[in-house]
């Protein structure tokens, strides 16, 4: 039962229990009933992956190692396999050393294996001071139920460290917040102003953010996640003026505001930041969800009563989003349009043009019924624009007006961002020159005032 390893101090021994009749009577024996009245150990790994298991029992005694004192020797046992594994550590010094962290040992290696992309398990650390009274069984239970408690709240741990790595990445100073104005047409007026936006992460670390979040694992917290996100956005906006739409997941709603209560926090938070809640849209991203005990409509109505609509995002013809537009009925605001829906052209294919033309018209009977808005997003040309308006779309999303702005540019644009009149528009993007000079100063209304057009 017992062999030796590669470990550098050469009297540890490690008594493998692989292979061995009744392996876990053994392990108890060897491992307790040998050691009484010494301290023990007993490590609980799980779901070691991505290296082999000889090659990892090689690696914790010499972690342990490094936190040991100089003349420490140690025993170990081991039980279980790659799913499971049992390490159990006694002191085989009779000089009585200082005891190892054991925590620290394996949490170094746990670190360091992820942060350079090795491997992974999860892992929790037992301890009893082993004495002769209690029976075997008495004391491998309690190592047992202890590692696996310390397993478990190192698994909350970790993924609160997630939570405040993303902390970290919005507890700058700087709002790191960015809009993509949305452009309203007025049929009435015949001009065009800036009505509010889509506010998401941006900034100069915008890439950062999708690294930090492909780096989460996707057995973590993402709804959580998703919510302080939401929740530095909101902050970030603070007095802004129009209307802002943030993009929320169906399934993060159901899971973090099922109650009135927890709706009511944030409508307390937008009126921390003197935003009012009626000018707060929700935009529900297209991703599957579960609904058990609490439905999607009963949560959102939460919200409805505060005064916060709903908008569909990404709402096209094969879009699932049209089963949230079903569900949530008169709390649904504004329908954000897929390109797709009107980038064909009659010339190009003609059966699609006709059909997405259908589709127009059949949101614009659901926005009469609901009172909502119909928004086009990546409106990037001016026959797309055109087009638009004749089939009575007079909201969108449009890089060719302004592109996205940071939220303290936002707010002190939006008063000089109004009743643009539609002849400066015409001028400007209908003339290859102008439109040149467009996209080079990224602000039409501030080009229109350049060129005294407004």
């Amino acid at each position: 039962m017992s062999a030796s390893t590669s470990v550098k101090r050469e009297p540890d021994q490690v008594f493998n229990m692989f292979g061995v009749k009744d392996a876990e009577k053994s392990f108890r024996l060897e491992f307790i009933d040998k050691n009484r009245g010494r301290p023990l150990f007993l490590i609980r790994f799980e779901q070691l992956k991505n290296i082999k298991l000889n090659e990892f029992l090689e690696m914790v005694p010499e972690y342990i190692v490094k936190v040991s004192a100089e003349n420490a020797k140690f025993k170990y046992y081991i039980l279980g396999d790659a799913r499971i594994l049992l390490f159990g550590i006694a002191s085989d010094d009779e000089l009585g050393s200082p005891l190892p962290n054991i925590d620290a040992a394996i949490g170094r290696l746990h670190d360091e294996a992820l942060k350079k992309n090795q491997f992974d398990f999860d892992f929790g650390v037992g301890r009893t001071q082993c004495n002769y009274i209690s029976d075997i069984d008495e004391i491998f239970a309690e190592l047992d139920r202890s590692a696996m408690k310390n397993l478990k709240d190192n698994l909350v741990r970790w993924s609160w460290t997630y939570l405040n790595r993303a902390n970290d990445y919005f507890a700058t100073e700087e709002a790191n917040a960015v809009i993509q104005p949305i452009i309203h047409y007025d049929i009435r007026k015949q001009t065009y102003s800036m009505k509010g936006g889509e506010v998401f992460v941006g900034g100069q670390l915008y890439q950062s953010y999708f690294e930090l979040m492909s780096d989460i694992p996707d057995d973590q917290d993402l709804n959580r996640i998703e919510l302080l996100i939401l929740e530095k956005l909101v902050m970030a906006c603070r007095e802004a003026p129009g209307l802002l739409k943030f993009n929320i997941s169906p399934q993060t709603l159901l899971d973090t505001f099922d109650s009135a209560e927890k709706a009511y926090r944030f409508k307390e938070l937008l009126t921390r930041q003197k935003l009012a809640p009626d000018n707060i849209r929700l935009e529900l991203i297209e991703k599957p969800y579960e609904e058990k005990e609490t439905k999607l409509k009963d949560v959102c109505r939460y919200f409805w009563q505060f005064g916060i609509s709903f908008a569909a995002d990404d709402f096209g013809v094969k879009s699932q989003s049209h089963q949230v537009v079903l569900d949530l009925g008169e709390m649904i605001k504004e329908f954000k349009l897929d390109p797709i829906s009107f980038k064909f052209k009659a010339e190009e294919d003609h059966t699609k043009f006709l059909d997405n033309l259908a589709f127009i018209d059949y949101c614009i009977r659901l926005a009469d019924n609901r009172e909502a808005i119909i928004t086009a997003e990546a409106v990037d040309d001016f026959d797309t624009l055109r087009f638009l308006i004749a089939h009575q779309v007079y909201h969108f999303q449009a890089n060719m007006f302004c592109g996205k702005m940071a939220i303290h540019e936002y707010k002190s644009l939006y008063k000089e961002m109004q009743d643009l009149p539609e002849s400066a528009v015409n001028d400007i993007l209908g003339n290859q020159e102008t439109f040149i000079q467009q996209k080079e100063i990224g602000n039409i209304y501030k080009l229109a005032r350049q060129l005294k057009l407004y």
